[in-house]
């Protein structure tokens, strides 16, 4: 994850993302460098639009959940649950009662 922050903050700051630079930003932040994970992201990343990709990932986090009434349903059944353990108990009283 670090690397791809690493990447991001170069993108940000209108540096190149290499190699070099992912590396030296992971080393100031004190983690562990992986050579072959950074290797791999800047691989990843070739031919990608940077700005594009964080737009429509804005755009996807930005999108509704989904219906509201889900919820609604789901607080719904609560009662229901709660009432089958009460019935259970009132049998099992009945057994030893």
């Amino acid at each position: 994850m670090e690397y791809t922050y690493a990447a991001l903050l170069l993108h940000k700051l209108g540096k190149e993302v290499n190699e070099e630079d992912v590396k030296k930003v992971v080393v100031a932040a004190g983690a562990e460098v992986d050579e072959s994970k950074i290797k791999s992201l800047i691989a990843s990343l070739k031919g990608v639009d940077i700005d594009k990709e964080l737009e429509n990932a804005s755009l996807v986090s930005a999108a509704p959940a989904g219906d509201s009434k889900a919820p609604v349903e789901k607080k719904a059944e609560a009662p229901k649950k709660e009432e089958k353990k009460e019935a259970a108990a009132e049998g099992l009283s009945a057994l030893f009662g």
